[in-house]
């Protein structure tokens, strides 16, 4: 393999990433590992010849890349992320005083950063941090849990190469847990879980691990066992290593090694037992050990727990409790056990230049740049990007190509992020999380140092389910809204902003009522602009349901050139939960329609579906089939023909059977089991389906699929004397037709609104 010569910056580079003093356990500064970390390392470290001999088998990055973690902590809302954020960042030395999400100090938790996020005690944006543990870098990503911001969870989720998926142990597996989920699943996420909150009353871990494995469907078991439940919460029992932990000093800081106690032994054996025979299950290696009868060392446990979970077959579950300062060390020492570096991790780029093959990223930092912008952030100082380097090597000064632009641009500044604090750093390697500043591009966009031209699959974008009109109160402020409705509309891909041809307002699309309150509020904090808010109007669609003909002439002369443009063919329904929502597809044969106008009778066809004529509302799910036309030899226009097709998908929409779609939602309400009644009575007035009714202790836990429209205010209803505040969530399913009473009534009150104007 070719050397680098002893003047090249980049075995140095590798690791001034390491350098940051902190109270954790730091590895032998006489090991290689040791020197790459500490930033000291130079070609030649070692010095007998059994290490040289590794030295040649191996490439010199790879030790320091196996001491790397890139994890996200993600959970539903109220589960305890950023509690465990903050807990780790004091055991790894990052910060020096613990603070909590609802501080009374004034200070609040280190990961939220805005003020909103303090105030109203959940997290809105992901935030970046990294720190040091037993000689690894730890880069994590903490995300928010309501699903109005799940974005952040997707984009976060995207460039992550583990997670920690967090877990209530009274709330179990609930809405957000599962969605959550299928995004881990959706990016191939190898993760662990942690059931939080074991000091609380009605905390039942077996519940909820039960709950996993039945619907997140989850190959998992406990790798710990809770000494003690609720109040009598003491320790753990590590069922690999056979100790029980106990967490000593003012914040659990110091970790307590004891034998297990005399009266579990017996359930414990039994736990350890459960986990090897899952294990085994998934682990070819540890079931030809077990099915022999012979002895399983904790070691053999441990590297067969690392294999299956590295390989998505398994997944391990960590207990303790965040607040109380308790389960978090061994939780830590997990991910570095359990999870797998940037290089055991398979990730692919596109190439462009051969028809998008695809192509494995080993994550070598002698290789050809190779980064991804997944998140876009105003700064004090200009667009701050987010990169995650697959990669190569990116250093500050140097030049990289936006390979979907096709820009080159200039390094001028990079940085590594502890929440909303910065560290000016001079480069970066495979497998870092970083940020630059003052790089013009979108979320999404790949940079290459021009010798590839690859491109990283984007992430997945939900559609925004609600809408708001918004105008500001005064007109002198005019500029400074339309500049923070751009800013946020580049930081998040779900926020939408357009203007109502008709009345001429500006619209607001976003995730859900939450999401937009706090972009008005920002709006008002941020850039001292008070706008009006108009009532949540709900993201209605139009659809056909038949196919339909059409057969349109238009034709106009008024002195001069006129205009001359015949379409002829069909429209046909494509079914409900395609990809695709439009299709145009020309099968005309011969010349009686000039190539060079085709375009613009798809533009027409297309402009023509962005209003549908029931109620307004964009058209989807429609396949349009062009077959036959006329075209004159002086009349004939592109302008014609996109008039042509825009009135005959006017003259087809009512014999096509057009109906309205609405969007349902997943809606999980938590009230107080003595409203239960009142509360399951009036939702069933809007609801599609009741799937579940849980109790937890004196909780009543309703999960229904309800129409959006019914319920866009639902959490402002008072049937339980505010008891029930802060426990309703919507998450999006899909769109379905309305009844025939409800169209009627819509379409109505459309057309009492456009007579009004």
């Amino acid at each position: 393999m070719a050397r680098f010569p002893r003047g090249s910056s980049v075995p140095h580079l590798l690791y001034s990433f390491f350098n940051s003093s902190t109270k954790s356990t730091r590895p032998s500064p006489h090991s290689p590992a040791s020197a790459l970390l500490l930033g000291n390392f130079h070609l030649r470290q070692f010095s007998s010849s059994a290490a040289r001999a590794k030295e040649d088998k191996e490439p010199w990055w790879k030790e320091s890349m196996e001491r790397l973690r890139n994890i996200g902590i993600s959970a539903h809302i109220d589960s305890g992320k950023t509690t465990l954020t903050e807990r780790i960042l004091y055991y790894t030395g990052r910060i020096h005083e613990i603070h909590e999400v609802r501080g009374r100090d004034g200070v609040g938790a280190k990961m939220d950063s805005m003020d909103l996020e303090r105030e109203k005690g959940i997290t809105i944006q992901s935030a970046a941090t990294y720190c040091t543990w037993n000689g690894y870098q730890v880069n994590i990503i903490d995300t928010p849990g309501h699903v109005d911001f799940t974005i952040e969870v997707e984009r976060a989720l995207r460039v992550l190469d583990g997670a920690i998926l967090v877990l209530c142990s009274v709330g179990g597996v609930q809405s957000q847990s599962i969605t959550v989920d299928r995004q881990m699943r959706r990016y191939e996420v190898p993760r662990v879980a942690f059931i939080n909150k074991l000091d609380r009353m009605g905390a039942d871990p077996w519940k909820v691990l039960s709950q996993a494995r039945a619907k997140l469907r989850h190959h998992s078991a406990a790798v710990q066992v809770p000494i003690g439940l609720e109040e009598d919460f003491q320790g753990l029992i590590d069922l690999v290593q056979m100790k029980a932990f106990y967490f000593r000093g003012s914040s659990g800081e110091n970790v307590v090694a004891e034998d297990i106690p005399a009266d579990m032994a017996a359930f414990v054996e039994a736990k350890r037992r459960e986990l090897i025979e899952t294990v085994s299950d998934v682990d070819d290696k540890l079931a030809d050990v077990f099915l022999s009868d012979e002895p399983i060392s904790a070691s053999d446990l441990e590297e067969a727990i690392r294999r299956a979970t590295i390989a998505r077959k398994f997944i391990p579950v960590f207990m303790g409790s965040a607040f109380k300062n308790k389960g978090v060390q061994p939780l830590l020492n997990g991910v570095l056990s359990y999870l797998p570096c940037p290089i055991e991790v398979s990730n692919y780029a596109l190439d462009q230049t051969k028809d998008e093959e695809k192509v494995m990223l080993g994550g070598n930092p002698e290789g050809p740049l190779v980064a991804l912008a997944f998140k876009l952030e105003e700064g004090r100082f200009g667009q701050l990007t987010y990169l995650r380097v697959y990669e190569g090597v990116i250093r500050k000064g140097d030049f990289v190509v936006n390979i979907n632009t096709g820009k080159r641009i200039k390094v001028p500044r990079l940085v590594r992020m502890h929440s909303d604090e910065m560290e000016d750093i001079q480069e970066a390697h495979a497998g870092q999380i970083v940020a630059v500043f003052g790089m013009d591009c979108a979320s999404g966009d790949t940079f290459t140092d021009g010798s590839v031209k690859y491109t990283m699959t984007s992430m997945n974008v939900p559609e925004p389910v609600m809408s708001l009109a918004v105008q500001p109160v005064s007109k002198d402020s005019g500029g400074q809204f339309s500049k923070a409705l751009n800013r946020f509309q580049r930081e998040d891909p779900t926020f939408r902003v357009g203007l109502d041809p008709e009345s001429g307002q500006t619209i607001i699309s976003g995730m859900g009522e939450l999401h937009l309150d706090i972009y008005v509020e920002r709006i008002r904090r941020e850039y001292k602009v008070d706008a009006t808010v108009g009532k949540p109007r709900v993201n209605f669609r139009e659809t056909i349901t038949q196919r339909a003909e059409f057969d349109y002439l238009h034709k106009k002369q008024s002195g001069g050139q006129g205009q001359y443009g015949r379409v002829t063919g069909y429209v046909e329904p494509i079914p409900l939960g395609e990809a695709t929502k439009f299709e145009f597809e020309n099968m005309i044969v011969g010349q009686a329609i000039p190539s060079n106008f085709i375009p613009a009778i798809e533009k027409g066809f297309r402009e023509a579906a962005n209003s549908g004529s029931l109620i307004g509302h964009p058209v989807e799910n429609l396949r349009i089939v062009l077959t036959d036309g006329a075209s004159h030899a002086v009349d004939s226009s592109e302008l014609a023909f996109k008039l042509a097709a825009i009135y005959a998908f006017r003259q087809l929409y009512t014999a096509a059977k057009p109906v309205i779609l609405e969007p349902v939602m997943l809606v999980e309400l938590k009230v107080p089991s003595e409203f239960q009644g009142t509360v399951a009575g009036d939702i069933n007035k809007c609801v599609c389906s009741l799937s579940l009714s849980v109790t937890h202790s004196t909780l009543l836990c309703l999960r229904s699929f309800n129409i959006c429209s019914l319920l866009s205010s639902y959490h402002t209803n008072n049937m339980t004397g505010g008891k029930g505040k802060g426990e309703f969530t919507m998450e999006y399913k899909e769109h379905l037709p309305v009844s025939q009473d409800v169209q009627v009534q819509l379409v109505n009150a459309y057309k009492a609104s456009r007579a009004t104007e």
